[in-house]
């Protein structure tokens, strides 16, 4: 029997994608014209313009022909910084408009009032009911480890990944809390992201996605866990075949399989491109698997899991 993740099913192409920047129509640095043909340059095939609490549908570069998701960043702004620095923000990427998104073009929803999570989830709720999908963004730079959000609900992904925090702050660089939710068998899928600002953090994480190039396709894609993440190495497959684990990748000099409730396990090699990981296990049953693969750069690329129970 073989357990392949979904990204890795049939043999559609896979798109690149960018699910968190900024332009100055917030706080970014480049126009979003600027934005989206820096992104064509570098191979993007979709990009959402995720300006904060300012909703975004148009294509204002659409001779590159990127792919635009509508979408904004919404948050609860912040904590008195006499208690401390704490926030949730998130990424909402959504359908068109005639297709029953409920944001508007331009629309500025105003900044939510949760000092927790659970004061949080009705503004979540609204964004779903609006049919949009969330990520959980940059949970390490927002001072929230998993406990301070891992009761969300309806998060269809959180970032593994952010490029901002990780290049500016050292933090948000390889799935922070990811494997505290998972191991609470919360089914989340792990992104990686951009959330540019400076230039110097556009193009550095972004999503390989299984679908056509079609908003609705990709969302649906997204939402199904037909993607995976990277920072620059390509992940091929991954799969469990025959009580073992395999990956296949572009050169590598380690791939690691990771699990809650697991040490990790690590092959390690001069450009390897295959890994197989043996499930027999002294520390139990495995919940769930995922792997990352990482290059002769210290660059990583991240599966989604596969679920085992």
């Amino acid at each position: 029997m073989i357990l392949r993740q979904q990204a890795f099913e049939g043999n559609g192409k896979m798109l690149k994608g960018g699910l968190h920047c900024h332009t100055t129509r917030s706080d970014g640095a480049l126009s979003p014209e600027e934005t989206i043909r820096y992104h064509a340059q570098n191979g993007y095939d979709f990009l959402a313009l995720t300006d904060h609490k300012i909703y975004n549908f148009q294509n204002f570069a659409p001779e590159t022909g990127v792919t635009v998701i509508p979408g904004m960043e919404f948050d609860n702004g912040r904590m008195p910084c006499d208690i401390g620095f704490r926030c949730f923000h998130t990424v909402c990427i959504g359908p068109k408009k005639e297709d029953g998104n409920g944001f508007s073009q331009d629309e500025r929803p105003e900044t939510a009032n949760a000092p927790d999570q659970e004061a949080y989830q009705p503004y979540l709720d609204e964004i779903h009911a609006k049919k949009n999908l969330t990520v959980y963004c940059h949970p390490q730079w927002s001072s929230t480890p998993a406990r301070y959000f891992e009761k969300l609900k309806g998060n269809f992904a959180m970032e593994i990944w952010n490029s901002g925090c990780a290049l500016h702050c050292d933090m948000d660089a390889d799935a922070a809390y990811w494997d505290e939710l998972l191991g609470q068998g919360i089914r989340i899928y792990g992104v990686a992201t951009d959330d540019g600002h400076s230039i110097d953090s556009h193009c550095r994480g972004w999503v390989m996605v299984r679908a056509e190039n079609d908003v609705n396709a990709i969302l649906k894609a997204l939402e199904e866990g037909r993607f995976y993440s990277s920072c620059g190495p390509e992940i091929y497959d991954f799969r469990v075949e025959d009580g073992k684990v395999i990956v296949e990748c572009s050169a590598a000099a380690r791939i690691r399989l990771q699990s809650d409730a697991h040490p990790t396990v690590v092959r390690i090699g001069e450009g390897l491109t295959r890994a197989e990981f043996d499930l027999a296990s002294w520390c139990g049953p495995y919940a769930y698997v995922r792997a990352t693969v990482v290059d002769s750069s210290g660059r990583l690329a991240w599966t989604n899991p596969i679920y085992l129970d």
